[in-house]
């Protein structure tokens, strides 16, 4: 993970854009889903048999556009030009652009409706692919999400499962509360995990649901990895100058 964490830090240094904090936060979770648990083809990203992944908290996308680089969806050059003039790689993810990317993301709350409309189709067609979708907890303050999750328990979207990036950004405008309880008062089934922890995440995600969505709160730690921007809110989108970036590099290093 060392390898990703230092390219989310150099990519966001040298293009002075992104969010580093949320990019790390969720690291782990897309590492185990791109490496144990979707079927896709990286050199077949619209293979109509694949599962399918959306990044609803699309500011996060530094995090994604590392992995889906290193599993070989785009060249791994490209992420030099993150957020340069003509580069495919925005600051939220472009599904016209980018290799691997289901949705145009980043107005927050809009993911997990649009991963209940791929589920609820893929019901439709009897079509026996899974749909993941990343939230945020500061997100889940959308009244889009809970008519969202209501909608997916009313459909039994069992082919469906929401990961909550539970890394309490956002309690300081709302506490959330027990999202586990709540979750599984809208008709979810429902476990909370360590968000760091690759073989917990990994049991998660293959938990059977038979008949109900399944909503996976993920304890995570803001910037996780990097103890100085690690729940320091101050590092929300700032890019770092040359002296805050060599001691960033050195405690990865």
């Amino acid at each position: 993970m060392k390898k990703l964490q230092t390219e989310i830090l150099q990519n966001a240094f040298s293009s002075k854009e992104g969010h580093i904090p949320s990019s790390l936060s969720i690291l782990d979770i897309l590492w185990v889903l791109y490496s144990k648990i979707l079927k896709v083809n990286p050199k077949k990203p619209h293979d109509p048999n694949r599962d399918y992944f959306i990044l609803s908290k699309g500011h996060a996308s530094l995090g994604l556009y590392s992995v889906l680089a290193e599993k070989g969806f785009f060249d791994k050059k490209k992420l030099k030009d993150f957020c340069r003039y003509e580069s495919i790689l925005g600051g939220h993810p472009n599904r016209n652009k980018v290799p691997g990317v289901e949705a145009s993301t980043g107005s927050l709350g809009h993911g997990l409706p649009i991963a209940v409309g791929i589920a609820k189709g893929l019901k439709i067609q009897k079509k026996k692919q899974k749909v993941f979708v990343i939230i945020g907890d500061g997100e889940s303050n959308e009244g889009t999400i809970w008519e969202s999750a209501l909608l997916a328990s009313h459909h039994k979207l069992d082919n469906l499962c929401c990961i909550v990036d539970h890394n309490h950004s956002g309690d300081r405008a709302l506490d959330l509360g027990n999202l586990e309880n709540k979750f599984s008062s809208f008709g979810w089934d429902c476990m909370t995990i360590n968000g760091h922890d690759q073989k917990e995440i990994e049991k998660a995600l293959k938990t059977k649901h038979a008949n109900v969505p399944l909503a996976i709160i993920a304890k995570t730690i803001k910037g996780y990895g990097i103890k100085a921007l690690e729940n320091n809110s101050a590092w929300h989108h700032k890019s770092p100058n040359q002296e805050e970036f060599e001691g960033l590099m050195k405690e990865l290093s």
